[in-house]
């Protein structure tokens, strides 16, 4: 199975098995989920810089905090995207900045939309991944987060975009991440979302639980431990089975 490399240290080494090489599963979708402050961010903004260095265009909703805290915590790690929004090899939706009033300006790149509009911001996902499909045709797309937009909308009109967005970003030729707090919706929608992706991986502040549909059509499990260092997520050694 292709895959891309995570730019997580430890973890293409932790998912390698008899269908893959290691990785996250090209052109794929996985939801990145697990309680608060476990680094559910902190994942995607790693794998999405790590495109970013290796000449990968990004599409970026950023939905629960503004383009300038996102911009300042990818920084905390060292993560500089300026150079990248100048060069426009990264495209951005903003979702949340308007609802507290603050002004963006919109250019070719950077985008202002409402997380309380879903149907306004399934538009610049369309726009968006056709834009930096012209930069690269493998490109990453992030959403960070599904939690914002349960609080603005119920929970069956999020269901709907969802699945209708990783259908546009799979399509497009797109490797999707979301990032999704436990416990945010109901048990049922819960499920419902789980069941939309290709991978989940769950983290809990210590431990990282990977599922991954082969070739086969069957699920690699893979467990381990991790560590949030000054320079992001790293994969410990592989747990025993």
């Amino acid at each position: 199975m292709p895959t891309i490399e995570s730019g997580i240290p430890g973890f293409d080494k932790l998912t390698v098995s008899k269908s893959s090489i290691g990785g996250i599963p090209e052109r794929s979708t996985t939801l990145v989920y697990g309680p608060p402050k476990t680094g559910k961010s902190i994942f995607c903004n790693q794998f999405a810089y790590h495109g970013l260095l290796n000449g990968e265009a990004c599409i970026y909703l950023t939905l629960d905090q503004g383009l300038k805290q996102m911009k300042s915590n990818m920084m905390d790690f060292e993560w500089y995207i300026q150079s990248y929004i100048q060069n426009q090899t990264i495209y951005i939706i903003d979702g949340i900045s308007q609802l507290s009033g603050a002004k963006l300006e919109n250019t070719n790149n950077i985008k202002s939309s409402s997380v309380g509009n879903p149907a306004d911001i399934m538009v610049k996902v369309g726009i968006g991944s056709r834009f930096v499909y012209k930069k690269s045709e493998n490109f990453r797309s992030i959403l960070d987060s599904l939690n914002t937009m349960l609080a603005f909308n119920p929970d069956q009109m999020v269901i709907r975009v969802i699945n209708a967005y990783l259908r546009r970003i799979s399509e497009a030729g797109g490797t999707g991440l979301i990032a999704y707090t436990e416990s945010a919706a109901d048990p049922e929608t819960e499920k419902k979302l789980l069941s939309l992706f290709d991978n989940t991986i769950r983290l809990d502040g210590d431990s990282i639980s990977i599922e991954t549909h082969n070739q086969e059509n069957l699920i690699d499990k893979f467990e381990s431990t991790y560590t949030i260092t000054d320079k992001g997520i790293v994969i410990n050694r592989k747990t025993p089975s």
